[in-house]
């Protein structure tokens, strides 16, 4: 990654090195030279606060004395050589003490000597810089107020050489200090981006609406906080986004069922404006001519009676026929599944039928079945049947024969009802079911039939779930729907014909 937040932190952190190395070097080249003077100076400031306080309490001469001032000078590298007021030396250091027993003479008898610079005066002493033999050296000599005299010297060393030297060590350490510490921090700040990259894969993942994936951390830190809530994030938006969906489908569906109905009630009011002008059109032709006695003889006055009442007869049919398809459509009409035998079913229908088969001249043959138990809506089933019947009747041609048959299947009982005649055109066969479709429109005017019968029996079929259809033979049409069966053994007998 580009902009890493492991790559961010690593450049931050060599940059803090670099920078406090930078500033160590500037501090140890300014300030170095004069932290080493001034640590120098307290260090003969010390002894000679020492040494006064031994003068002052006459006990500089004693060998606990001389042993304190034997560890300072070894200690802190000081040359020290004392007198008394009368020139005699009471203490010299062991390292290199006795050089100073001349010098501390000059000093007193003021005979000229090699300063320098003259740092710091006191009532009691002068701290001043000397160069001897080419070394420079840091003195403070002086006498007390009890006349003991004092030489105190201590060596410098180059200053410019140590800052070099402390520099050069500084810039050792500290660039294989940096780099240790940039490698150690690049391994550890993986610990801390890990999580971090986790949680950036499961944003993403979430961005393409996958909320599969959750954060699993254990170290309660503030990263695993954060996850946990992106956890709860995740579950929320899923939870949400499936209920907007889902309440998003349920809109689309009642769009569509909207547009659907929409649709069904222009056409619909388009199909049964054209279904009823032509009776209303008769109906008010042949009242008109009544109202103005066109015919005045009674044969002619019951015959346009008749054609009006041919005609309302007609109307309210189709109007009964479409109350009925509204009902089953819309679910106002509860499906009332019973058990029932659709054997005697169908033959009480038929013996209802008989004197409007023998006036339309058929034949009907179906065979003897035992009972045959279904589950459905009885008075809606023979209402299928008595559709199927009807046009079987009004279509049957040529032998003019109506065969019945029931076939058993796995679990159904398939009922079957067959005219010979002319087959539907196949262009025809898919809008049989729709409302006020007619495949011959003149035909059907003949024997009144409104176009509504099986989109009647198409709505019956679908509010019981069952299957139904039409075939088409060479001799004729055989239209069949089925059942739930209860008692599947279905037995034959003789052939009967009505």
């Amino acid at each position: 990654m580009k902009h890493s937040i492991r790559r961010q932190f690593s450049i931050i952190f060599i940059g803090v090195m670099a920078g406090t190395i930078l500033l160590l070097l500037l501090a140890n080249n300014l300030f170095l030279g004069r932290y080493y003077e001034h640590r120098k100076q307290r260090v003969i400031f010390d002894a000679y606060d020492s040494i006064k306080q031994a003068a002052g309490s006459d006990s500089y001469g004693s060998d606990q004395f001389q042993q304190e001032l034997e560890q300072v000078c070894r200690s802190y590298n000081i040359s020290i050589c004392i007198m008394d007021v009368q020139s005699k030396v009471k203490y010299v250091s062991t390292n290199g003490g006795k050089e100073l027993e001349a010098r501390l003479l000059g000093y007193i008898f003021a005979f000229p000597m090699d300063v320098v610079e003259v740092l710091q005066t006191g009532d009691e002493y002068s701290l001043q810089r000397t160069n001897s033999d080419g070394i420079e050296y840091l003195e403070l000599c002086g006498r007390l107020d009890s006349g003991i005299s004092f030489l105190m010297r201590t060596p410098m060393e180059s200053i410019t050489e140590s800052a070099r030297l402390a520099n050069t060590f500084f810039i050792y350490v500290g660039c294989i200090g940096a780099l240790a510490g940039a490698i150690i921090f690049w391994i550890v700040s993986r610990r801390i981006t890990k999580p971090i990259l986790e949680l950036n894969r499961i944003s993403e993942q979430m961005v393409q609406l996958d909320f599969e994936a959750k954060y699993q951390g254990k170290d309660r830190n503030e990263v695993d906080l954060l996850g946990e809530n992106i956890n709860k994030l995740s579950e929320t938006l899923e939870k949400a986004i499936s209920e907007l969906k889902t309440a998003n489908n349920e809109l689309k569906k009642d769009i569509a069922q909207k547009e659907e109905i929409d649709e069904m009630r222009k056409e619909f009011l388009a199909n049964v404006s054209h279904e009823l002008k032509t009776p209303i059109a008769l109906i008010q032709g042949y009242a008109e001519g009544l109202q103005e006695g066109i015919d005045d003889d009674s044969e002619s006055r019951d015959f346009y009676c008749e054609v009006i009442v041919d005609e309302a007869g007609k109307m309210n049919r189709m109007v009964q026929q479409l109350m009925a398809l509204n009902q089953i459509e819309f679910g106002t009409d509860v499906v009332s599944m019973e058990r029932f035998d659709v054997v005697e079913m169908i033959e009480n229908y038929l013996q209802s039928v008989t004197i409007l088969v023998r006036q339309k001249d058929v034949q009907v043959k179906i065979d003897s079945y035992d009972p045959i138990y279904v589950w459905a809506d009885e008075f809606r089933t023979e209402e299928v049947f008595a559709n199927y019947f009807t046009n079987a009747v009004n279509h049957c041609e040529k032998e003019r024969i109506i065969s019945i048959d029931l076939e058993q299947l796995e679990g159904k009982v398939r009922v079957k009802v067959f005219n010979t005649g002319e087959p539907i055109p196949e262009e025809a066969l898919e809008h049989l079911w729709e409302k006020f479709y007619k495949v011959d429109k003149a035909r059907s005017r003949e024997y009144g039939g409104s176009g509504v019968g099986l989109s009647i029996v198409k709505a019956i079929m679908d509010s019981m779930h069952q299957q139904y259809g039409v075939e088409n033979y060479k001799n004729g049409v055989l239209f069949w729907f089925e059942l739930e069966l209860v008692q599947e053994k279905i037995e034959t007998d003789s052939c009967v014909v009505v």
